[in-house]
Formats: structure tokens, C-alpha cells, sequence
């Protein structure tokens, strides 16, 4: 991805020694943020733990952590059809089989909370029996009790390997209270209107809507969704649904400035993918304040087309979470070996 998940990492303490990413894009976004640059563009199908580690002075058993999310399209709930049969879905043993040839002494496993269920079983199997060297600890969390004004839930598998003294504990919340979208978004100004990013701000530009859509979510409250259109100005399918019956609830849906945002997804600059309408402004979130919400610094600039990027922050682990959960990790390396951990 895009680097939350090493962002986090880093922020616990880990030295980032070696990351990919089968697109360019992530991996251009990945490395003009780092001062060393770490990321290569690969398949996990095709790449060799050799090559990983190239240059490195690492080896088989040396590394502390191996830490991804192969894709999670073909375990989401969102996803209809045959998830089962993903081609996505396989990236899951290529990290087996990467783990399996760096034997690191902890692996995080990253992806929906899907994958913990009945969508994921085969595949958790799997992970289950092929390193069995590790004592696995699953879990779910939701990323507002990490400081993040959203409710993101993601499944987060730890394996131990059970040589490292431990045991590995999961982060409690770090956050008495969960933050609020007008608390992570509301010190930034208006993006400019010809759609180009704000020159104090970082992909902070608004997308091209339609007059007649803005004129649609002009009428829908805080909390509100397509139902609150009148009638002559909605969508033809949101006529021939009958008011209070559900259907898409969050289509057209404004956010609430004192509430917390839904996930964030790569759609999140569409009024019609979802709950992602500015709380004051009649208009989609921007790149920027997608990225606010799901924890990056302003410094963090993204990369690529509009498109690449909103996949890039849609698709992202949040690094505050990822922080959380290293900590975590660091607090049982640390009673083994010395102050700089590998990742």
C-alpha cells in the first residue's frame, strides 16, 4: 500500500528494512515520504524472499517483524457473489509462503474483519497450519479506540514465534473518548473551487460534482442520507423505493460534525458510494481530509491519479492503529535483544 501500516510501525520504533507493492503508484507515494527508500515495485506470486532482502544485512531468522494486508476485496461483506473463488485471495498464501521463508520472530497479518469469519476460514486454516512455528493471537479492533475519528474495524492476526519470550498482549484503546470528525477536519479551509489542492494543504482538492447532485445533497441534514431528497430530485431508484424502508441508508449520506465517520473507502469522494458528504459544506470529503480521518499527518503527501490516490488512503491501515499494535509487538521483542527493531 501506500505505507500506514510502515508509518504506524515506524512510529512504534520498528526500522523499516525492505517493503513492495504491486503498483507504482503506492510505491512512488511510499517512498518520496521516507528518507531512505525502501519500497519496490513487485508480485508477492513472483518475489523471492532474496530479493526482499537485497542489499539488507538481514537473513532468514534475523528479521522482528513481517507485517501486510493482502487485498481484502474477496472477504469483505460488501463484496456480492463468488468471493470464494477471488483471484485476490491467493496473495493470502503468498504471505504464508513469505513468512514461512523469513521466519521473522512476530508477523502481522492485516485485512477485514471478514477474514476472521466464515469468508476467511479456509484461508485462516491455512495460516494455522502452515506456521504452526507461531502462537497466533487474533483479533478485531475498531480504529476509534485508537485516536481516529471513524469506526474502521479490521482483523489484525499477531503470530508469536514461540521461541520470543512473551506472551504477546493486544493494545487496550489508547483514547478515553472517541474523536469526532469536526475535531480530526475542521481547522482546514475550503479546498479551492476550480479543483485544484489548496497550496498550504496536500491533496486537499475537491472532486467534480455534478450541479444537480449538489443540489440534491444541498437538503440532506447531518446524520442524513438520500431520503431526505425531495422526491422530484432523486435518483429514478431512489423513487421507487417506499420511505423508511432501508435501501442504501448511507448513499447521499452527510457526515456528523460531532459523530464519527463510517470506513473510509476508496469511494469516499462520491456522494453515491457512500456516507462521505462534508458535515457543513455541500460537497464529498477531500483526499485531505479522507487522510486526516484515517490518521496520516498533513505531511503525508499521496501520489499518482485522483484515482490511484483514493485507493492509495481508502485502502490504507491506519498508522495510528499500526502504532498500537507495534507497540505491542516492541514491548516483547525488547525483553530479547537490544533498541532497534527490524521490519
Amino acid at each position: 500500500g501506500a505505507g500506514g501500516l510502515s508509518l504506524g510501525l515506524e512510529w512504534a520504533g520498528f526500522d523499516i528494512i525492505a517493503a513492495f507493492d504491486s503498483d507504482p503508484y503506492c510505491i512512488e507515494t511510499y517512498n518520496r515520504n521516507r528518507k531512505k527508500f525502501v519500497a519496490i515495485v513487485a508480485d508477492a506470486r513472483t518475489l523471492s524472499p532474496e530479493a526482499l532482502l537485497h542489499g539488507t544485512a538481514f537473513s532468514r531468522g534475523d528479521i522482528d517483524l513481517v507485517a501486510g494486508g493482502p487485498p481484502c476485496q474477496g472477504f469483505s461483506s460488501q463484496t456480492r457473489g463468488a468471493h470464494l473463488g477471488d483471484p485476490r485471495n491467493e496473495l493470502v498464501l503468498h504471505f504464508i509462503r513469505l513468512v514461512r521463508a523469513l521466519l521473522p520472530r512476530f508477523f502481522l497479518f492485516e485485512n477485514v474483519t471478514g477474514f476472521g469469519r466464515k469468508r476467511g476460514k479456509a484461508f485462516l486454516g491455512a495460516i494455522e497450519r502452515e506456521l504452526s512455528e507461531y502462537d497466533l493471537v487474533p483479533n478485531v479492533f475498531n480504529a476509534a479506540d485508537y485516536g481516529l475519528a471513524q469506526t474502521r474495524q479490521r482483523f489484525i492476526l499477531v503470530g508469536r514465534r514461540r521461541d520470543v519470550p512473551g506472551p504477546y498482549q493486544p493494545p487496550p484503546p489508547t483514547v478515553d473518548r472517541w474523536r469526532t470528525v469536526g475535531e480530526a477536519i475542521g481547522d482546514l479551509p475550503e479546498p479551492p473551487e476550480d479543483g485544484s489542492d489548496h497550496p498550504l494543504f496536500f491533496n486537499h482538492s475537491r472532486s467534480r460534482v455534478s450541479p444537480k447532485n449538489i443540489e440534491r445533497f444541498s437538503y440532506v441534514p447531518q446524520g442524513g442520507g438520500w431520503q431526505d431528497i425531495p422526491e422530484h430530485l432523486r435518483l429514478p431508484c431512489h423513487r421507487r423505493i417506499k420511505k423508511g424502508s432501508g435501501g442504501w441508508p448511507d448513499v447521499f449520506g452527510r457526515l456528523e460534525w460531532s459523530g464519527q465517520a463510517p470506513t473510509i473507502t476508496s469511494g469516499f469522494d462520491s456522494f453515491t458510494r457512500g456516507r462521505y458528504g462534508h458535515p457543513l459544506q455541500n460537497r464529498p470529503l477531500t483526499p485531505r481530509e479522507a487522510a486526516r480521518i484515517q490518521g496520516f499527518p498533513d505531511w503525508y503527501r499521496f501520489y499518482g491519479t485522483r484515482n490511484a490516490i483514493r485507493h492509495q488512503i481508502g485502502n490504507a491501515v491506519p498508522p495510528p492503529l499500526a502504532e498500537a499494535i507495534g507497540r505491542s509487538i516492541a514491548s516483547c521483542l525488547l525483553l530479547s535483544h537490544g533498541c532497534s527493531m527490524a521490519a
